[in-house]
């Protein structure tokens, strides 16, 4: 097959950037208050997409701490320039603008280079020019004042790649296609046939998200604005249009020349959107001298047709923690946690409970998965020989700190294991909402293991939970609405991730969790 279906990347992988070298392809996304930070996929088709590590991985890298989900990275950029791959990006919450480098794209990459105040603003990208300047480009607050929320402008400045500091004036550049247009973001910048070409999101990373462009014969300016922008956006298909939230691309070509773009842009369920802003990819051509995506269309397509050999997405796609924790690089964590609250074992992992809780803007013990799709099965299978008053271990649903969904095994006070509870508790703006529970002791048996079992399926905006005591029958405590774990409800940049969590709930504890399974399986649609 030569297609690929979108998104090439399901879930929360927002703001996407991509560079080729040679025949091999990188892409780099935002991870806001995750850790590790800056996910990095590799290609050699741009349809069969391989995480080969996270740029981000040391808390030398990434200070997260007390960062709100929203807060942390923005909008990374990945370039290459003689033998040298530079990431660049904003840590809001801490640090502002910064470059990383590595001479392997796997890593390790360096520490960062903090640019200081000069670099004001966010999504920053590099441009290197064919005499091997390399220029700063991002977006900032209209030096003149603010005159309305989102009047801000594209600016350049020339980089000093041996010092990493910028040099010489800042130059606005542009400020985005329409007038009185807000948030003109994500800018990148390319040369090609004698034009510099600025690329640039505007319109608010939502339902007027729009992607347009700028050229000019030099890199300073003026830039003339393209008279057929926006060159892509869905705001005019209604709300009620499955792929909604179009924008933040970059332009990327192939060793033969054709051209393509990658995308943010969002799928609706049922009318909200719990994954988050997922990555997509539209073919491009140039019609006198403007680049012109999916001509004769005009809007993304479920299925893209490419010029190499794709592979067949599977029916099932499965994410496992051990596996994951053994061999891959996509388990997420929360800030800056501690290096050892977990450990793997031959076929188990064991969690420490710590104080922190997933209200807290710190760094409990969790350890998730992008939700990918919206119809799963996520299974969990741990074992505790007990637990203290107030500890709780469990699954959930994470969309932030203020919004979530947890499915818990919790001991409300001292006394004996099977005098604990298994509850469904919903976080709605900070507040927990008890849904329903049943005490362990209706379940026990004469066996002496503590062996609890958690599934949840998920069916569009509701999910069943189901439960499970010492491999007897799963019963159903409920099945919920859970359309507040939404970009809609709950607001911010992220998507929802399912994970693993354990806390102590503020007391100090050697308890531990023994994680025998957890694994999520999507159900997918596939080419016949």
């Amino acid at each position: 097959m030569n297609v690929v279906k979108n998104p090439i990347l399901s879930g929360f992988y927002p703001d996407p950037s991509i560079c080729r070298v040679e025949n091999d392809f990188y892409l780099v996304h935002s991870s806001f208050a995750y850790f590790p930070g800056v996910p990095i996929f590799h290609s050699k088709n741009l349809a069969d997409w391989t995480q080969i590590g996270n740029i981000l991985n040391r808390k030398s890298q990434l200070p997260l701490k007390n960062s709100k989900h929203s807060g942390g990275i923005f909008a990374p950029t990945i370039r290459y320039h003689e033998n040298t791959y530079y990431m660049i990006t904003t840590n809001v919450s801490g640090g502002g603008n910064f470059i990383v480098t590595a001479t392997n794209p796997r890593g390790p990459w360096s520490e960062p280079y903090y640019l200081g105040e000069k670099a004001i603003g966010i999504d920053p990208s590099l441009f290197f020019d064919e005499d091997g300047t390399c220029y700063y480009v991002g977006t900032r607050p209209n030096p003149t004042g603010v005159q309305y929320n989102g009047d801000w402008e594209i600016w350049v400045q020339e980089l000093d790649l041996n010092h990493m500091q910028l040099v010489g004036e800042s130059y606005a550049i542009w400020k985005g296609a329409l007038k009185d247009v807000i948030w003109p973001e994500g800018p990148h910048i390319y040369h090609k046939d004698g034009y510099y070409y600025v690329l640039n999101a505007e319109g608010g990373t939502g339902p007027d998200h729009a992607v347009t462009v700028a050229r000019s014969r030099h890199i300073l300016g003026p830039y003339e604005n393209n008279p057929k922008n926006p060159i892509l956006t869905h705001r005019h298909l209604g709300k009620d249009y499955p792929v909604v939230y179009v924008g933040h691309g970059d332009l990327v070509d192939d060793a033969d020349g054709n051209w393509y773009v990658v995308m943010l842009a969002s799928r609706r369920c049922e009318g909200y959107i719990g994954l988050g802003r997922e990555t997509f990819l539209a073919k491009v051509v140039w019609e006198d001298g403007w680049p012109v995506v999916n001509p004769g269309i005009g809007k993304l397509e479920d299925w893209v047709s490419l010029p190499y050999p794709c592979n067949e997405k599977e029916k099932i796609k499965k994410q496992s923690l051990l596996e994951s924790l053994t061999n891959k690089q996509d388990v997420l964590m929360l800030r800056n946690p501690s290096s050892d609250f977990y450990t793997l074992e031959k076929d188990k992992i064991m969690m420490k409970l710590l104080p922190e809780t997933l209200k807290e803007l710190k760094s409990p013990a969790y350890l998730g998965f992008r939700q990918l799709e919206y119809f799963y099965s996520a299974n969990l299978t741990i074992e505790l020989d007990r637990l203290l008053a107030e500890e709780e271990a469990g699954i959930a649903i994470l969309q932030s700190n203020e919004y979530y969904i947890l499915f818990r095994i919790k001991q409300c006070e001292e006394c004996e294991f099977n005098h604990c509870r298994i509850q469904l508790v919903k976080c709605i703006k900070e507040k927990e909402q008890l849904l329903a529970e049943r005490l362990l002791s209706d379940f026990m048996t004469d066996s002496q293991d503590h062996i609890i079992g958690f599934k949840i399926i998920g069916h569009g905006q509701r999910a069943d939970f189901i439960f499970q005591y010492n491999q007897v029958d799963y019963q159903v405590l409920k099945d919920v609405d859970i359309h507040e774990m939404s970009t809609e409800v709950a607001g911010g940049f992220v998507g929802n991730t399912i994970g693993v969590y354990a806390s102590s709930c503020g007391r100090k504890t050697k308890n531990t969790l023994e994680v025998k399974d957890f694994h999520i399986e999507y159900e997918l649609e596939v080419l016949e």
